[in-house]
């Protein structure tokens, strides 16, 4: 990024340089506005997100980058599906069903595991093709009057006035949010991710968890999933109250790291390798604010909702409100103000999917009463079909308005509340052992 003394006057002033930052940036440069993107970290972070659900392609391509050249270039790999796997030797595949690749859908029944440093740069070089103005500084606050954004001041003293303002600081600064007191809905506990990468002989065309459930536990799981033809992110996600407790016991990081992957015999040669490793560290709480959207601002990306790693919907879902943030802002540039609607509609969009894949994964998955009563492996069924046929519905209704927004609203309860029969169901009847 450039340490050129920037523009104080842009269009648009983007707060934050991630995946949401970055794509909304590039939206909006191609529809001419002149776009400034503030992010702190000279240098990309390495960040969870690297198996894309089947929603991502066709957003990918919409910025310029179609799946045949991302996995061409090395930028990804594909994912054909994914498969559980269970310390007792039980397994189970989720394929999408070949109904979505068929009318009225036409979903692309592949999609992709992504290499984050390699995508961050393939978006970065895009942005500056389009002429985005990046700038190395931190935004440490927004300065406001009523609900309107004037102006965001960087740690070095810069002030940027705009007409628009979008927030993609991330799930830690939220700074608009922070500027309201936006609430938020919490859904799960506090968790943390610990994961490194390993070099392999060779790779599969999935992704692949590996749990090893308690009944009276909250869910903790591995991932693996190859980002390179020779490369693996292997990972291990649980509690952060779990994690506090074993680091009182004594245990390292990479303690508790390879005391769970010691669970499974397939990971014991790739942990001789581990004392060679970094490992990465991460946590977070899923939530989704009430409003993200104002007169002339959005939030986008894990500022609006976090979604848990588990459903990988979190690149998707930075994606998506990338374009419909550049898309609004480009429906309403003449009048500098986004109408009270399209505000209402857009954050209704953001916590309406936010909480059906928190939810439905937190009662179905993480939680033991469904799970211990119907088995873990046809849990992960009931989860997954709903989940592909709204990805599906989704990309094709592409919401928008009070119409669409409100039957999309409809199908997703639906679904939230069969999923909370489902939990009250079984946790009033006595469980069964099942896989």
């Amino acid at each position: 990024m450039t340490n050129s003394p920037p523009s104080q006057c842009p269009d648009v002033t983007v707060i934050g340089g991630g995946l949401a930052g970055k794509a909304a940036s590039i939206h909006l440069a191609k529809e001419g506005f002149k776009v400034i993107c503030i992010e702190p970290n000279e240098s990309v972070k390495q960040s969870v997100g690297e198996s894309l659900d089947w929603s991502a392609p066709d957003l990918l391509c919409g910025l310029g980058l179609p799946m045949e050249q991302v996995v061409r270039s090395g930028v990804a790999t594909w994912k054909r599906h994914v498969t559980l796997k269970l310390r007792d030797g039980c397994s189970e595949q989720y394929i999408p069903p070949l109904w979505l690749g068929e009318k009225p859908f036409h979903v692309e029944l592949r999609t992709l595991h992504v290499d984050r440093l390699k995508l961050d740069q393939e978006l970065l070089n895009l942005a500056r093709e389009q002429g985005v103005e990046l700038l190395h500084d931190r935004v440490v606050r927004v300065e406001s009057e009523g609900m309107r954004i004037r102006s965001a001041v960087t740690a070095r003293g810069s002030r940027f006035a705009s007409p628009w303002f979008i927030d993609a600081s991330g799930l830690g600064a939220s700074l608009i949010a922070r500027e309201f007191n936006i609430p938020a809905i919490i859904s799960g506990p506090p968790k943390v991710a610990l994961w490194t990468y390993f070099s392999v002989a060779e790779s599969v065309d999935g992704t692949t968890l590996y749990m090893d459930p308690d009944r009276s536990d909250y869910l903790d799981w591995i991932w693996e999933i190859p980002i390179q033809s020779n490369v693996v992110s292997v990972g291990y996600v649980l509690t952060g109250s779990a994690m506090k407790a074993m680091r009182a016991e004594g245990l390292t990081v990479e303690d508790i790291f390879r005391r769970q992957l010691m669970k499974f015999p397939c990971f014991e040669l790739l942990l001789n390798t581990l004392n060679n490793r970094k490992l990465n560290v991460t946590s977070f709480r899923c939530r989704a604010h009430l409003k993200s959207a104002g007169p002339n601002w959005v939030m986008v990306g894990e500022t609006a909702s976090m979604v848990d790693p588990i459903t990988a919907n979190g690149v998707t879902a930075a994606f998506r409100h990338a374009a419909e943030a550049a898309s609004m802002i480009q429906n309403f540039r003449s009048r500098s103000v986004l109408p009270r609607r399209a505000q209402a509609l857009y954050s209704a969009r953001v916590i309406m999917l936010a909480k059906f894949f928190n939810g439905g994964i937190e009662k179905i998955v993480y939680e033991p009463p469904v799970r211990n009563r119907i088995g873990l492996a046809r849990s992960g069924t009931i989860y997954t079909g709903p989940a592909w046929s709204m990805n599906a519905v989704y990309a094709r209704l592409r919401p928008k308005g009070v119409f669409s927004t409100g039957l999309l609203g409809i199908v997703l309860g639906i679904f939230r509340a069969s999923a909370w029969i489902l939990y009250q169901f079984c946790r009033m009847m006595p469980t069964e052992s099942s896989h």
